[in-house]
């Protein structure tokens, strides 16, 4: 089993959610950040004032696969994230040593 975690833009959520759906991922987390890669922050006015964001709105979808499934998942992400522009973000990948559904005490794929 892998946990993928991907740090996309926030408007991008939707669509990545339903064609996740679509590939049969049905249970994911999703998290509000804010971070910074190679794109760094920026200068915004408000009220007159300048003042620097540093920070980026993104959305953190986290998701436990099979591994025989991780490569699909990989891929639906790319292909509906990406817009080709810097901070459309980035995917990591973990093996996971167990999963334990707390209701039931199920173990390992049965957990997912």
């Amino acid at each position: 089993m892998q946990k993928i975690e991907a740090i996309i833009r926030d408007y991008k959520l939707e669509e990545v959610k339903e064609a996740l759906n679509a590939a049969g991922i049905v249970g994911m987390t999703v998290t509000e950040v804010h971070g910074f890669g190679r794109q760094k922050g920026h200068t915004e006015m408000y009220r007159g004032s300048e003042y620097q964001v540093e920070f980026h709105p993104k959305i953190k979808i986290e998701l436990v696969v099979p591994a025989d499934r991780t490569r699909a998942v990989i891929d639906t992400i790319l292909r509906v994230a990406k817009t080709g522009n810097t901070g459309d973000g980035k995917i990591f990948v973990t093996d996971l040593a167990e999963v334990v559904r707390i209701r039931t005490g199920e173990t390992g794929k049965d957990a997912i």
